[in-house]
């Protein structure tokens, strides 16, 4: 078995702020709500990042047929390479400007 090293400096922080006590305790009934209140946050945030909803859109014929030749290449549907990269964009991952 293999040791896990430290691998950022906000990892080292956690760690110097245990060792010198930098956290405040909560009571029992403090950590439910705690908990209560992100379980119901990262529920809501899945079921909002789950929904889809359907679109109509025209496109030229020759980008959809490249759009369909990327999208074969990449092992994917093409609606699906389309949603995927519209996902990219909107997140960020893909810059437009």
């Amino acid at each position: 078995m293999s040791k896990k090293l430290i691998e950022s400096e906000e990892e080292l922080n956690i760690i110097n702020d245990v060792e010198e006590e930098r956290f405040e305790s909560i009571t029992g009934n403090e950590f439910e709500e705690l908990k209560q209140s992100f379980q119901t946050a990262a529920k809501n945030t899945i079921e909002k990042l789950s929904k889809r909803k359907s679109i109509t859109i025209r496109l030229l014929e020759n980008d959809i047929d490249r759009l369909k030749a990327i999208a074969l290449n990449e092992g994917m549907p093409y609606q699906t390479y389309i949603s995927h990269m519209i996902h990219k964009i909107t997140t960020g991952q893909i810059k437009t400007r």
